[in-house]
């Protein structure tokens, strides 16, 4: 007999509608044993079942769901189909784009909760998020090597998060070969090095491939400073778009010096580039100071919000920081602003633009809007996967 988690009454709902998290509050007990990440059933106060999921039980997030189809087993067979599933669409937008890069599983959305796996060219890098995840790694791994056999496989699975799911931080080579220190990819036409064994997130922002390639068309011309710039992939955008100059701000002089090398592998001019290594908040200050003006200022800081405590601290962060830039720009000048923070909602990061315009005193329209790229898709049923949201906001 299997391990039943039975939801208190009335907390059956969320399941109903298809969203793949229970939480700790809705479950009344658990019939029977099991080790986290163990697959159990999920059923109602009534006993009727409702899910197949894996047990976290170090999380708030007490079980994640596999399936809603109770004749499905969590199998090889079954993270073999998911991952063909993922594929069919992803190989649509390779072939649509002209990228050897991007995400081939994005968690819940694909079906495979706490499950990451981005491609770069023939390496497959993973992150396992969660218990059930981390259980079912050797199943996954055989599944990958079955379906991706002239992959090499990289564990980046080295994320905080894991902490709350009660599991160690992992990092290495899984199979294959060990990936290069830096790794050339494409993407919309431009060459970019990434540093899969400790850049960020699994090596890239894959998430902002659109949005970079967007930066092009506002950048003919124009003085652009890139702010949190990372490895210059904005930067590379703006030079490929003709600008006049762009600035690239980060606190890493690695991440500058791979966006230096990236400028080069484009084969683009060098002297039309400036990579600043220093806190941007202090340096929009100075550059305010010193009377500084840019036509085009993008705007793509790192995660500001990693829980609801933290909201109201964000929202500060997020406010302060475009005010500077609205005061920066150019009349008819251009800000993309981006906010990568999964609880900061599209509505509220509008309301804290529209507010920081107000308090710089300038009168600023929307004038194009921005998510995560196809390749991380939100599934109906799980709002949550978009976590990635911007906006073109133009200085009249």
């Amino acid at each position: 007999m299997s391990v039943r988690l039975v939801l208190a009454k009335g907390r059956e709902k969320s399941l109903q509608r298809r969203h793949p998290w229970v939480f700790s509050g809705a479950v009344a007990r658990m019939e029977g044993k099991a080790s986290p990440g163990e697959t159990v059933d999920i059923v109602s106060h009534q006993g009727a079942w409702l899910a197949r999921a894996a047990l976290s039980p170090a999380s708030q997030i007490r079980a994640r769901v596999w399936t809603f189809d109770p004749t499905e087993s969590i199998d090889i067979d079954f993270f073999e189909r998911r991952l063909q599933r993922a594929q069919q669409w992803r190989s649509e937008i390779a072939q649509r784009d002209g990228l050897d890069s991007y995400r081939l599983i994005a968690g819940e959305s694909d079906g495979l909760p706490g499950i990451t796996i981005d491609r770069f060219g023939q390496f497959l890098v993973l992150q396992l998020l969660s218990a059930g995840a981390e259980y079912q790694r050797p199943v996954l791994v055989s599944a990958l090597q079955k379906l991706y056999p002239e992959c090499s496989i990289y564990d980046r699975s080295d994320v905080a998060v894991r902490k709350k799911e009660g599991l160690p931080l992992t990092q290495g080579l899984v199979c294959g070969e060990l990936p290069p220190e830096l790794l050339s990819i494409e993407e919309h036409g431009m060459k970019l090095w990434v540093d899969i064994k400790s850049g960020h997130k699994t090596g890239y922002y894959l998430d902002q491939r659109d949005s970079r390639f967007a930066s092009r068309r506002y950048a003919q011309d124009k003085r652009v400073l890139n702010c949190f710039s990372y490895t210059g992939g904005f930067a590379v955008s703006a030079l490929l778009g003709n600008c006049r100059e762009v600035i690239s701000v980060d606190t890493s002089q690695e991440a500058l010096d791979i966006a230096r090398r990236n400028v080069e592998l484009n084969q683009l001019d060098v002297s039309k580039a400036q990579f600043i290594r220093d806190d941007v908040f202090k340096l929009l200050r100075r550059y305010r100071e010193q009377g500084e003006t840019f036509d085009v200022i993008i705007m793509d800081p790192p995660k500001f919000v990693e829980n609801k405590n933290q909201l109201a601290g964000a929202c500060r962060g997020y406010k302060d920081i475009n005010l500077l830039a609205f005061q920066l720009l150019n009349p008819g000048g251009v800000l993309l602003t981006f906010s990568c923070s999964g609880l900061m909602s599209g509505d509220l990061f509008q309301k804290i633009i529209a507010d920081a315009a107000v308090d710089a005193g300038r009168e600023v329209q929307f004038i194009e809007q921005f998510r995560q790229a196809a390749d991380h898709p939100v599934n109906v049923a799980y709002p949550e996967g978009l976590y990635l949201k911007g906006f073109a906001c133009r200085l009249i």
